[in-house]
């Protein structure tokens, strides 16, 4: 699995995506079951409400080699701060309408 990782830019000050890595590499809550080594292929912030240039932002790390977009859990479960983003939804459709269906897309780390 080559991911790339799309996270919040409100709260990339108070979190360096650590615990996202970590559940990658020990294959731990959205990534149980996946029997593949997982490589990091980008990580991304969307790039600010309400979130567009997270849909160019997915096709360049698809451009690039990923074959899965993961949308972290600052963006779809409101980790750390407990406000999700209130555009999570329509990013994540306008990400699946620029990448096309042969990309996975998993809308939370932890």
């Amino acid at each position: 699995m080559k991911v790339g990782l799309i996270r919040c830019m409100q709260t990339e000050d108070m979190c360096p995506a650590t615990t996202c890595f970590k559940v990658m590499f020990a294959k731990k809550l959205a990534f149980e079951g996946i029997t593949e080594d997982i490589e990091i292929i980008g990580v991304n912030t969307c790039g600010g409400c309400p979130g567009k240039k997270a849909v160019t932002r997915a096709a360049e790390m698809v451009k690039r080699g990923a074959d899965t977009i993961v949308m972290a859990s600052c963006i779809t479960k409101g980790n750390p701060i407990g406000f999700p983003c209130p555009h999570a939804e329509q990013m994540k459709h306008a990400i699946r309408k620029k990448v096309g269906e042969s990309v996975t897309i998993i809308d939370y780390t932890h």
